[in-house]
């Protein structure tokens, strides 16, 4: 009876994680030059998207090719700026498609629509911008805007619940663009399944005595445990998301993803059998130097100059803290009410043993870019 209950309770746990994303969540990138009342853009969506969205694949077979991505290029533009609004303090910029390229970014290949507007009037002061695109079909895609005007380069983040935002060429709001990464690395922390079940797997035995499972140790203690495992993994990943991001260190984006499962299942597997029991903060160190590398792919993509990359970076990765700290509250004071049940037993082991088997679904899919549970 008890096999069965730990096999129904692993079903379930596989069942709850299967539509975990394991890669990059739906980004696109939208750059808009200002040359007085005239406005040059780009815009880099990702195939994927369009392909789900619109259909690209012609035969069905899969892969796209170029054939089938020029043939739908109308389709593309049209449906793309349908869903983008820009106009002036006095009145519309009506869009053009100017041309459409394939570009790649760190996770595979995106369209490249080129366009361009005139304005009314004169010098733009202001840009009246609403950004719909995939808003009804993904709740948490977002659009990263990056603005180039007069040598001043600024940025904004657009999401469904941020579909209009206005933005200041003469006088720029940094604290906004700042807060709006803030808000970006707390959601990316917050969907970045494999992030989460990694921190959960270092911290489930906080509450428990080292090599005791049976006994709890005292809140003190298991805070001071939960302290060093998120410092180390805090001050691991702060560094390679800043090395990559101001491209001093680039690595292959499938390379850190199927390292960062890798480090769930050990982190999961260490929960089992004493693979560095005691030495969790190491771990986290160490294995927070590749996370460090996948949360950095979101500022890489974006092509900010230095100055404006380092304020979201900062922003970004105070975002990311703030994120992982609301995981933590949350979990230290239930992990330490349950510790002496036997449902905290079951998901120490069971949960553990959960975790690691879905990663080593996400570890074969990102290897093989196939998708086998990934939403």
């Amino acid at each position: 009876m008890c096999a069965v209950k730990r096999c129904l309770f692993i079903l379930l746990l596989c069942a709850w994680l299967a539509p975990a994303q394991a890669h990059k969540p739906s980004d696109s990138y939208l750059s808009l030059t200002i040359h007085g009342q005239r406005i040059e853009g780009q815009w880099d969506i990702a195939l994927r998207d369009l392909d789900f969205a619109i259909g690209l694949d012609g035969n069905g077979d899969g892969a796209l090719t170029w054939d089938e991505i020029r043939a739908r290029h109308a389709a593309i533009a049209a449906y793309a700026l349908r869903r983008l609004q820009v106009a002036g303090d006095q009145g519309t910029c009506p869009l053009q498609a100017v041309e459409q390229l394939i570009d790649h970014h760190t996770d595979g290949a995106y369209s490249v629509l080129r366009f361009q507007a005139t304005c009314p009037g004169g010098t733009l002061a202001n840009l009246h911008i609403g950004y719909t695109l995939f808003a009804d079909l993904d709740p948490q895609h977002k659009g990263l805007l990056k603005i180039n005007s007069d040598g001043t380069t600024q940025t904004a983040i657009f999401d469904p619940d941020s579909p209009r935002q206005t933005i200041s060429l003469a006088a720029p709001d940094r604290l906004a663009q700042f807060g709006a990464y803030v808000k970006h690395g707390i959601w990316h922390i917050w969907i970045g399944y494999d992030h989460i079940l990694f921190l959960l797997s270092l911290l489930l035995p906080a509450v428990l005595l080292p090599g005791l499972r049976e006994q709890q140790q005292g809140l003190k203690a298991a805070f001071l445990d939960v302290l060093k495992v998120v410092t180390a993994f805090t001050l691991a990943h702060s560094i390679t998301l800043s090395l990559a991001s101001l491209s001093v260190v680039s690595l292959p984006s499938r390379w850190v993803e199927s390292a960062i499962a890798a480090s769930v299942i050990l982190a999961a597997l260490n929960n089992l059998l004493p693979l560095f029991q005691g030495k969790r903060p190491v771990a986290a160190f160490a294995f927070g130097l590749i996370h460090g590398f996948g949360f950095a792919s979101v500022l890489r993509d974006l092509g900010l100059p230095q100055g404006s990359l380092l304020a979201s970076l900062l922003g970004f990765n105070v975002g990311v803290e703030i994120g992982q700290l609301a995981i933590v509250a949350a979990f230290l004071p239930v992990a330490w009410l349950l510790r002496k049940t036997w449902l905290y037993r079951q998901v120490l082991t069971v949960g553990s043993l959960a975790i690691a088997l879905v990663a080593c679904v996400w570890l074969v899919e990102r290897i093989a870019d196939i998708k086998l549970i990934s939403a």
